[in-house]
């Protein structure tokens, strides 16, 4: 053919290297690519092959591999839709309900009332297979199901947190069906074997309860030895058991059929309208003739406690009313349908009775109520749909096999779907038929006390009752093993996955996979239920827990398809968001109709499961649909804030960090994220940015390793933000660009913080203040707030608490309310929330100090902010020798600077003009216009050598070397003289008073309009500063920050 290249296995590059011929020449265009990424031709080869086998079996292939080299051959999944899906799923959803309690419903409920409860669970069920199949078919589901399909499309915390429900739900359904088969046995199949007998007429149920517990006890531990001993087993005989169920439901409708023209012999004694509870006599009349005497019969001594025909301790309803015998299976064509088409719920303890029959209605006596067949609990609507909702779950069953499947995506729904609507139907037409067929208090007694102890689904079977009683015993124990099989497996799938940290101890299991630690827990828990002992208690609980899981998966389809995630392209069309939002409506209103405080304590677990996964689980990112909606909700978000500048009001620092790396991109000053961290208490926008200097293209790496050691810093200081590194080369342009382009929409910051340059008057090179005094500008220019804190080093950590001390604003310029604003933002944090805060202004002489400070004062009251409030008076006094000297020494000290820079560059210069003699020469100086960022080693730059510029040269090295001499005789400027006056003045007063504050915050004054005093406006800082620990220094953007207006 030719094509034996493409039958090679892809071959890593390694190989690839060694025979060059490999590389297509078709594909020489790609060849770098090919070193990383596979061709397609060999992709698509070996996603062919893609075996999909259960839960952990590959992992001890993979063992077993490595240890023997032989490879087992995997045999591929080859069951189809029937086998696969629908006969599981049918197996699954008959179950213990279907035998023992679905007739008391009907009774209890009325036909009409019947069907609207199946009718709501299988809708309920019905839409869940609907999200479930595109789901499913959405990918190839790997085994374990519906844990597998919610966490990995809704995300590893609600995969968690309905995958455990799952399991409870599996494993508190393996405890039901213990003790229905437990009830079988002892009240149908074998009664003497009965260890607790009632001693009295009334603790009957409690002996009962005993016995159950038991029993369910004995045969939990037996059940879980066969699933511990081999699971095959149980496969094995699945197939038997659901025979055993299709027999059952077929004798159902072969007996009803039947009772149409020969109705079943079982007659129910009854007093009045009262029934009797048949098991303790067997002639129903009061007195019998024996040998032509009229004596009385065993009911007449159970009422009156004698057995001659006295009546003076008789029971007195029993004098009053007669006894009769009716039919208690009519038959389906006797019209008994629409006696029980109505409800009839009854209290606990309340006595069967026959409307509309004749009776004398007198009260009886207290002790003869056990004869009679009592209601064991108090029914409603409510008790009986959670009572009723397990017997229609079990449609997982299908998409927990998917693993050996042929076509699970073709299998799951048809065989799913098709499943729930034969269950469906067999429900509607039992409810229907035991309506038509049974006498109203036959149907009403739960356990068959009238018909001699009969199952009262056995009385209308054909040929006989045992055929049911048998039937649905083995169906229900093999319904329970199931369940003890299922869940372990899904426990160990959800450990194995490791997203809750203390489940991990489950996933291990026997050499060939078990879930051994996981088959115990799930034993103990089955426990639980089976001491609980009443199927009518342990039923809602399930259904819970089941409800519970179904509503995620509605949940999980309805957000996949309404976010249009690019990943969702379920093979299975019919479904539609609509449908699955009204699945996870029913979901809810069945869980909190059952019961709500059930309901309640199911969602308080999943909840619980869902914040511990989130706090503690191992990160994992499975492309969930969750993580899609926060993507939605943040940019609807992020949309809705474009639509205006947000309200003073709403105002608050939304912060731009500029942190400083050091050589080894370690954060600089880290107290700065510190102090962020302090004043945001995680509230808000915090981005902290930092600016590399260098190439992109060479640096990206180091950028990425900033940026990680940056994140590192902000999880240890709890700063909640985010963080961007810029590759630039000049610091300078780089922050620009942060400061320009940092943040998204409305979620833009509106403060930069900035550190301070220290040591910029010991540093010959002018960068670090020039770099400074450059983002002042461009922060005045973006209209955005500055913070500066000065001496950040002695701010405090996030651990020390300051138990008192002030927080001093000094407020010289009102520049929209910043100064008043960051105090109290800084005590919401529990470091500085011990601190005072008082507020000094500065009086000239021609203002009334005292009219400012009432002033002031009204208007803190009205912003709601408390603080002490000074005005502090500077007198106008003479400018001072010491200003005097300081101004000079400044102004001198830049000079000289100047002036050393200058010679360096006319040093470099001359080099310059000496290599390049006869070539182009790069003409410009180094420090022209602030370009003090440019590279040392000179470009070549593209120039040409005129006259002129040759005078002009020499001219400046001229006014170099007089300039020094100038030095001596300078006389100091006079706007620096008053500049510097107002900043020792003001220095004095602020340490005056301050010296001993927590904190000090003060208007920062602008940079000079013209960029030659650059150096002295740093000089003036200092000197206003000076003496004081810690400084914030505060320029506001321009807008009003703080209102009184509520």
């Amino acid at each position: 053919h030719g094509n034996h290249k493409e039958n090679s296995p892809f071959l890593n590059s390694s190989e690839a290297v060694k025979g060059g011929d490999y590389y297509d020449r078709n594909l020489a265009l790609f060849e770098e690519e090919l070193d990383i990424r596979p061709k397609v031709s060999s992709l698509l080869g070996k996603l062919v092959n893609y075996t999909n086998l259960t839960q952990g079996v590959k992992e001890h292939e993979e063992a077993e591999s490595t240890d023997g080299s032989k490879k087992k051959v995997s045999k591929s999944p080859s069951m189809g839709t029937l086998m696969g899906v629908y006969l599981p799923c049918m197996q699954n959803i008959f179950g213990v309900i279907l035998f023992l309690r679905l007739t008391w419903m009907v009774g209890m409920a009325g036909v009409l009332q019947s069907f609207l409860i199946v009718l709501l669970c299988c809708c309920c069920t019905m839409l869940t297979t609907i999200s479930m199949s595109a789901i499913a078919t959405n990918g190839v589901v790997p085994a374990g199901g519906s844990y597998f399909m919610i966490s990995r499309s809704l995300g590893p915390e609600f995969g968690g947190a309905v995958g455990l429900c799952f399991y409870l739900g599996t494993t508190f359904a393996g405890a039901m069906y213990i003790l229905g088969a437990i009830e079988i046995l002892l009240t149908y199949i074998v009664p003497q074997a009965a260890i607790f007998h009632p001693s009295g007429a009334h603790d009957a149920s409690s002996a009962m309860l005993n016995n159950m517990r038991v029993y369910g006890t004995v045969f939990l531990i037996l059940m879980a030895v066969v699933v511990f001993v081999g699971v095959k087993y149980v496969n094995k005989f699945a197939s038997l058991f659901l025979a055993c169920v299709v027999i059952s439901i077929l004798s159902i409708y072969a007996g009803a059929i039947k009772s149409i023209f020969d109705p079943p012999e079982f007659p129910i004694c009854m007093l009045g309208n009262r029934t009797l509870s048949r098991d303790q006599f067997d002639v129903c009349a009061k007195t019998i003739v024996k040998d032509n005497i009229t004596v009385a019969s065993k009911l007449w001594e159970l009422f009156c406690h004698s057995t001659n025909l006295t009546t003076e301790n008789c029971d007195e309803y029993f004098l009053m009313n007669n006894v009769s015998e009716i039919a208690g299976i009519p038959g389906a064509a006797s019209g008994i349908l629409k006696d029980n088409l109505w409800s009839n719920y009854m209290e606990k303890g309340e006595i069967l009775e026959k409307a509309h029959h004749p009776s004398v209605d007198v009260a009886g006596q207290k002790n003869s109520l056990h004869l009679y067949v009592l209601s064991d609990i108090a029914t409603s609507f409510m008790v009986l749909v959670g009572i009723f909702f397990p017997s229609v779950t079990g449609i997982m069953a299908g998409s927990n096999r998917s693993g050996d499947l042929k076509d699970a995506q073709k299998s799951i729904p048809v065989g799913t779907i098709l499943a729930i609507v034969t269950t469906s139907l067999v429900y509607f037409s039992c409810v229907l038929l035991f309506g038509a067929c049974i006498e109203g208090v036959v149907l009403r007694d739960k356990y068959g006390d009238a018909v001699n102890k009969n199952l009262v689904v056995g009385t209308l079977s054909w040929p006989s009752p045992w055929v049911i009683v048998i039937g649905s015993f083995f169906s229900t124990c093999g319904a329970g093993l199931q369940s003890l099989t299922g869940a372990p497996r899904l426990l160990q799938a959800i450990a194995k996955d490791n997203i809750i940290p203390f489940l991990w101890v489950f996933g291990h299991g026997k050499a060939n996979g078990e879930p051994t630690w996981a088959l115990l827990l799930t034993a103990l828990i089955a426990e639980l239920g089976i001491l609980i002992a009443s199927l009518d208690m342990v039923a809602p609980i399930l259904s819970m827990f089941f409800l519970m899981c179904y509503l995620f998966v509605n949940l999980a389809c309805a957000v996949q398809t309404l976010l249009r995630t690019p990943n969702w392209r379920p093979r299975f069309k019919y479904y539609h968001w609509a449908l699955s939002f009204l699945g996870m409506s029913i979901c809810l209103a069945l869980m909190f109709i059952s019961s709500w405080y059930y309901a309640l304590v199911a969602m308080l677990i999943a909840g619980m499961i869902y914040k511990y996964i989130e706090y503690q689980g191992a990160e994992k990112e499975w492309g969930d649909g969750i993580r899609g909606l926060s993507l939605s909700a943040a940019r609807y978000a992020l949309l809705r804030l474009e639509e205006g500048p947000p309200h003073t009001k709403n105002w608050r620092p939304q912060l731009l960090v500029l942190l400083k790396l050091d050589e080894d991109l370690h954060v600089k000053y880290p107290r700065l994220l510190t102090f962020a961290s302090q004043l945001k208490a995680g509230k808000g926008l915090t981005i902290i940015g930092s600016v590399i200097q260098g190439n992109f293209l060479e640096t990206y790496g180091e950028a990425q390793a900033a940026e990680q050691t940056i994140k590192n810093m902000m999880d240890i200081e709890k700063v909640k933000g985010f963080c961007q590194v810029v590759v630039a080369n000049k610091v300078r342009e780089g922050i620009a660009h942060l400061i320009q382009s940092c943040g998204l929409g409305g979620m833009k910051h509106n403060t930069v913080v900035l550190g301070w340059p220290y040591g910029w008057r010991q540093s010959e090179d002018p960068r670090s203040w020039k770099t400074f005094i450059g983002t002042v500008r461009c922060t005045t220019a973006a209209h955005l707030a500055l913070l500066v804190p000065k001496n950040v080093s002695f701010y405090p950590s996030n651990h020390e608490r300051y138990n008192e001390g002030n927080i001093d604003v000094w407020w010289i310029v009102h520049d929209g309310g910043m100064l008043m604003l960051l105090p109290f933002l800084l005590k919401q944090h529990k470091v500085w929330r011990k601190c005072k805060m008082r507020i000094f202004t500065v009086a000239q002489m021609d203002d009334n100090s005292i009219q400012m400070k009432k002033d002031l004062a009204t208007f803190l009251y009205q912003l709601r902010i408390e603080a002490e409030v000074e005005v502090v008076e500077m007198h106008n006094s003479d400018i001072s020798a010491y200003t005097y000297e300081r101004t000079l020494m400044m102004e001198q000290r830049s000079q000289m600077l100047r002036q050393m820079r200058l010679t360096k560059t006319e040093r470099e210069r001359e080099a310059q003009l000496v290599k390049d003699r006869h070539s182009i020469a790069r003409l410009e100086s180094l420090y022209s216009d602030e370009e003090d960022e440019a590279d040392p080693v000179p470009e070549n730059i593209q120039m040409t050598w005129t006259k002129e510029k040759c005078d002009a040269e020499k001219r400046n090295r001229g006014s170099a070397v007089g300039s020094f001499r100038d030095l001596i005789s300078i006389k100091p400027n006079q706007s620096n003289v008053r500049r510097m006056h107002t900043a020792v003045k003001l220095n004095e007063v602020i340490v005056n008073r301050s010296h001993d504050a927590r904190l000090v915050l003060l208007n920062m004054p602008g940079p000079p309009k013209n960029t030659d005093g650059d150096e002295n406006y740093m000089e003036f800082l200092e000197v206003l500063t000076e003496g004081l620990e810690r400084v914030l220094l505060v320029r506001g953007g321009g807008r009003e920050v703080i209102t009184i207006y509520s």
